[in-house]
């Protein structure tokens, strides 16, 4: 019998959660061969991460998850061997009562949000006993070896290898996008929440030395891209040059396809978590438009990775990446920091590559999920 897991994801950050959340069950089925639900309370989002899953189905099998509605009315299911509350998200009362019920007992993990702040290392594996006599346990992933790592299926660096050796594959891909670049133009993505410093960027981008291709999938920032254009809306498939800047709108793409975007791009904006790592493991040069919270607590997560991440880069470099990040997630001059930054593209190009690397040395998360529980047993 194939161990079971349930993972119940809140929709809270349009695509965050569910998108690490989908990511996860697909690889515990497909690497580790088990038996996953994934139980989500928002099946619209989950539909633009999956095309040709249903919206409206209250259970439906995708890549081999059973992808299930959590519906506000609580159907009694069976608790699975292992159970996934992901970030902090109340699991129904009743399923938690079965739960406890039940006569083998049950592995509950809280998957928390990554951060790379010293304090995970302590908290990671560590039980919270419940009034009710169970144990949840918190699982952090992180950066470091006292973590549980980043998700990473065990292909993911081959595939992109294999793509970036492949020209016709690139070319292929940009044109079903729609996507003819200036020759020699410097292909850029941006996915990131709305900013105020969007226009500054763009303007530096308009004044670059060599031509610049931006691809912005559908998202929140389109608004702000928008008003710097000087249009009402924007719509998939507009292409609009001011200066060497080209933009383009991309439509939101599985998450197969948003890989391959990031790979084709010599830098990489991205936000929140799920496309954070997934830029990382791009090996490119990148910008983290980090989620924010009140009175600005992001600003220490976001310091703490920068801590971990410039290690390595020369003093002038490490101040421009620093500089770069602070002015997109703390009102700065983008138009300063992006001229900086390139100062600086050679080695933060190199840079990527070696952390990419570096972490990739590490246990993956779901990998270091199943051997949690296998250590529990």
């Amino acid at each position: 019998m194939k161990t079971t897991w349930d993972i119940f994801c809140t929709v809270v950050d349009n695509y965050g959660d569910i998108g690490v959340t989908w990511r996860l069950a697909r690889q515990l089925v497909a690497e580790h061969g088990l038996a996953v639900r994934l139980w989500v309370d928002d099946l619209n989002a989950f539909v633009p991460l999956c095309p040709g899953s249903d919206a409206n189905a209250a259970r439906q099998w995708q890549q081999g998850v059973e992808v299930c509605a959590w519906p506000a009315t609580w159907q009694p299911a069976e608790p699975a061997d292992v159970v996934i509350g992901a970030f902090a998200c109340q699991l129904p009362p009743a399923y938690v009562e079965a739960m406890r019920a039940r006569t083998v007992p049950v592995l509950w993990l809280n998957l928390d949000y990554l951060s790379a702040e010293a304090w995970v290392e302590g908290c990671h594996g560590l039980p919270s006993p419940q009034a009710n006599g169970l144990r949840k346990v918190f699982f952090f992933p992180g950066f470091t070896a006292k973590t549980g790592g980043l998700l990473r299926e065990a292909t993911l660096l081959a595939r992109r290898q294999a793509f970036e050796q492949s020209a016709e594959a690139r070319t292929a891909f940009l044109q079903g996008l729609g996507v003819q670049a200036r020759p020699g133009a410097l292909l850029m993505s941006l996915f990131a929440y709305e900013n105020a410093q969007l226009g500054g960027w763009l303007d530096a981008l308009a004044v670059d030395a060599g031509p610049v291709h931006l691809l912005v999938p559908q998202g929140r920032i389109l608004g702000d891209l928008a008003r710097w254009l000087g249009v009402q809306a924007l719509a998939v498939g507009e292409v609009h040059q001011r200066g060497s800047l080209t933009v383009q709108v991309l439509p939101f793409v599985s998450q197969d396809d948003y890989d391959r975007l990031l790979w084709s791009c010599g830098f990489n904006a991205v936000r929140g978590e799920d496309s954070f790592v997934r830029a990382q493991w791009a090996g490119r040069p990148m910008l983290w438009h980090i989620y924010i919270q009140d009175e600005n607590a992001h600003w220490e997560k976001l310091e703490a990775f920068l801590a971990l991440y410039r290690q390595g880069l020369s003093d002038d470099a490490s101040a421009a990446l620093m500089a770069l990040w602070r002015a997109w997630n703390m009102d700065g001059d983008m138009h300063a920091a992006w001229q900086g930054a390139r100062k600086h593209w050679a080695q933060l190009q190199q840079h990527a590559q070696d952390w990419a690397a570096s972490q990739a040395a590490r246990p993956d998360l779901a990998k270091a999920l199943v051997q949690f529980y296998r250590n529990w047993l």
